[in-house]
């Protein structure tokens, strides 16, 4: 068989294959031939050190050799049961996720993915309440599919539309950029009382559930001040409302702690969860759910199913990965290495004009640019690109979002990373913003 060239390759994959969330002849795709630590290399042997866990869940980064030969070995083993069948994969794995994830959650669904979850937790939280609204914030993303795209507040959700009925959007607590023009010294908290009017436009006794990311993740990184997340988890309560943590992204350690919302000691109702839960390396999702909720199902019919609800492969996959978690620190290693993180970035904010705002937590973090600190206009579009082109061209691989709402340089490294890499990784990246710094008035 002939070799093909690297643009061979690209070539066959632009012309026979769809890319995400992109203008078809506009992409312009590395060919990745292998991976290993928190380096990739493309076709033509150039390195690249990964800042974005390439979609922000190869936590473990690639090949970890743990994992690779537990795959092997349920290969080997049973690649695939249907999923009314028991396995001793799906039992392992159920009790794991009850043993860490917070509180009173204990069983888990199944899925191959974020919106997959977030899809069944829709429907199961429609079951128990018996009601049907949902609450979610304008900036976040859920999935691309019917429900969760529904849910998604951001610009990807109004070219698909009309989505699922049912679902009431609400501002995030956006500290940085503030929808209710107040200052972090001197907030009086004008998110908790516009979710909780929101609630009282639409009434509490139809919402069944606010559905959020614990951290806001693809929409720049946003960190909720402290109070937010039990003030929510307090409403919730005080309504009868169901909460759901979506932990796609800033679970499994990505914050520092098994999932984001262990920073404010809160136990939701449902957490959602995929990419991290087995790093990539298979597709997953779970919906864990509370013991209450669990327990509902007991004598009642649960109207959901997938085909490869439970697939053997990828839950000897996420076994194999919660196990490396574990015995390699990594969660440790992000909140440490986070600290270190968070004190580079003020410092690379204080030395670039271009840098508005640094947002950070564990080894999830996002350095937001403007055009002038002041004022707070957004860096257009043709100067992100510029500042992506560097980053390539000196080795760097990280995601770089540009639209009316922020342009972001997100820095979400794999938990593996040591500081040497890591200041490796920034060195690029204030290289980078020199041509940003030269575009602010």
């Amino acid at each position: 068989m002939t070799k093909l060239t690297t643009k061979q390759i690209i070539d066959l994959n632009k012309e026979y294959t769809f890319f995400s969330w992109s203008v078809q002849g506009q992409v312009n795709p590395i060919l990745v031939e292998r991976g290993e630590g928190v380096y990739f290399w493309d076709g033509d042997g150039k390195r690249y050190l990964d800042l974005s866990s390439q979609l922000m869940n190869d936590n473990i980064g690639y090949q970890h050799p743990k994992v690779v030969k537990a795959i092997k070995e349920q290969a080997d083993k049973l690649c695939f049961v249907h999923p009314g069948n028991a396995t001793d994969v799906r039992g392992m794995l159920g009790k794991k996720l009850a043993e860490i994830t917070p509180g009173n959650l204990k069983k888990t669904f199944f899925a191959l993915g974020g919106a997959e979850s977030n899809e069944n937790a829709i429907k199961i939280a429609r079951f128990y309440t018996g009601k049907h609204k949902i609450l979610a914030h304008y900036r976040s993303y859920h999935g691309a599919t019917h429900g969760a795209i529904a849910l998604t507040g951001d610009y990807r959700r109004p070219p698909v539309e009309p989505a699922m009925p049912g679902v009431v959007h609400f501002l995030n607590p956006h500290c940085y950029r503030c929808p209710f023009g107040q200052q972090p010294e001197t907030c009086n908290h004008q998110c908790i009382n516009h979710l909780e009017e929101v609630i009282q436009y639409e009434n509490p006794n139809t919402i069944a559930a606010i559905f959020l990311e614990p951290v806001v993740g693809s929409n720049g990184i946003i960190v909720p001040p402290d109070f937010y997340w039990p003030r929510v988890r307090e409403i919730c309560d005080k309504y009868g409302i169901l909460l759901i943590a979506d932990e796609v992204m800033s679970g499994w350690g990505r914050t520092g702690q098994w999932f984001a919302v262990d920073n404010w000691g809160v136990v939701p109702d449902m957490i959602t969860t995929a990419k991290g839960i087995t790093s990539g390396y298979l597709p997953l999702g779970a919906v864990i759910v509370s013991e209450p909720i669990s327990k509902f199902f007991d004598d009642k019919y649960l109207y959901a199913g997938l085909t490869y609800n439970g697939h053997t492969l990828a839950l000897a996959t996420a076994l194999a990965t919660i196990e490396t978690y574990e015995q390699e620190h990594l969660i440790e290693n992000a909140r440490e290495l986070g600290k270190y993180l968070g004190e580079r970035l003020e410092n690379i904010k204080a030395q670039h004009v271009s840098v508005g705002d640094v947002r950070y937590i564990g080894l999830f973090s996002a350095i937001e640019l403007v055009e002038n600190r002041e004022t707070k206009k957004v860096m257009p579009s043709n100067v992100m690109a510029q500042v992506g082109k560097v980053l390539r061209e000196n080795g760097v691989f990280t995601f770089v979002m540009a639209n009316n709402l922020g342009s972001i340089v997100f820095v979400v490294p794999p938990l593996i990373i040591t500081k040497e890499q890591l200041d490796e990784g920034l060195k690029v990246i204030e290289l980078a913003l020199e041509v940003a710094d030269g575009q602010t008035n």
